[in-house]
């Protein structure tokens, strides 16, 4: 897995999401929760997030 990077869509008070991908999918996780550990996604699960997503 890559590190862990802040969503661009994340503001700096609220809201904040961190991912990171690897070559069998990705995880996520809430940046101001780190402790309540993160979603884990296949790749194609995560290409079906980041397609609804990107809208």
């Amino acid at each position: 897995m890559t590190e862990w990077h802040k969503s661009s869509y994340s503001t700096a008070a609220e809201n904040c999401v961190e991912a990171r991908e690897g070559a069998v999918g990705a995880e996520v996780r809430d940046t101001q929760n780190r402790h309540q550990g993160h979603l884990t996604f296949t790749r194609q699960e995560w290409t079906a997030v980041l397609a609804v997503t990107k809208g």
